[in-house]
């Protein structure tokens, strides 16, 4: 059984930063694409960041470039990102994603957390 466990959310002011995190069991860690999507209120939801299995090809959404950064650690089967220099429309539910196929981990993930809220105030 497939889980993913995101944490590391809350309630930030504009300009603000939080690192959220995205712990995942039953699956072979290291073998999965994995990834953030978001979605805010009355919005559907949206790919944010994406990173390979292996660490060294990155991907991000338009709105986020410059201020997100998403990494991993196999060794700890954690995936991460930092958001800094938040802004409000930043708020949504952050969800972890992962999928064996790299041609989908942007689009439609196989498996799906059950997301962290970040709130950012202005």
């Amino acid at each position: 059984q497939v889980q993913l466990v995101e944490s590391g959310g809350g309630l930030v002011q504009a300009g603000g930063s939080l690192r959220l995190s995205c712990t995942a069991s039953g699956i072979t860690f290291r073998a999965y694409h994995m990834g953030w999507f978001r979605q805010a209120p009355g919005k559907e939801r949206e790919f944010v960041a994406a990173i390979s299995w292996g660490g060294i090809d990155t991907y991000y959404a338009d709105p986020v470039k410059g201020r997100f950064t998403v990494s991993r650690d196999n060794a700890k089967n954690t995936l991460y990102m930092q958001m800094n220099d938040l802004e409000p429309e930043d708020t949504a539910v952050y969800y972890c994603v992962t999928a064996r196929n790299r041609a989908i981990i942007t689009t439609s993930p196989t498996y799906w957390g059950h997301g962290t809220q970040v709130t950012v105030s202005s």
